[in-house]
């Protein structure tokens, strides 16, 4: 008799909705529990190749922290596409314009550079402040 793997499809996880409290959290561990979840690799039915994840809120983003001198020392680059266009920020200043962008960034290099992982990191919704408009989904709260 042969025994086959069993293969998840997406249409066989029913998703669950979490909310993380980000405040007095730090950048990667967190961002690596998130992107873990968001990935589905807490599930038992886990498959590499397809969304077997959950849906993740964060809110506190703005009370993030970081350890070292990482708020001044590390860098965040893009580039416009011309030449001489490449523009940089600092994670300190980065915190204060825009925090959501801070854990966007580090939870989506924690998921697959490929179609799954444009699709993942659409699941991860981030807020700077307490409230979120996402109460219809009723979310459960992750402790990280």
């Amino acid at each position: 008799m042969k025994k086959y793997t069993y293969s998840a499809k997406k249409s066989d996880n029913p998703q669950k909705w979490f909310v993380v409290d980000a405040k007095d959290q730090v950048l990667g561990r967190l961002a690596s529990v998130v992107a873990a979840h968001i990935r589905g690799k807490h599930n038992p039915m886990y498959t590499p190749h397809a969304d077997t994840g959950d849906w993740i809120i964060i809110i506190n983003a703005d009370k993030i922290k970081l350890t070292g001198n990482k708020l001044k020392n590390k860098t965040y680059y893009r580039h416009s596409g011309y030449v001489g266009g490449i523009t940089s920020i600092t994670a300190g200043k980065l915190l204060e314009k825009r925090p959501e962008d801070l854990l966007r960034f580090a939870v989506k290099g924690m998921l697959p550079k490929n179609r799954l992982g444009r699709e993942l990191n659409k699941k991860l919704f981030v807020y700077a402040g307490e409230e979120h408009p996402h109460a219809a989904q009723k979310p459960e709260a992750l402790e990280v």
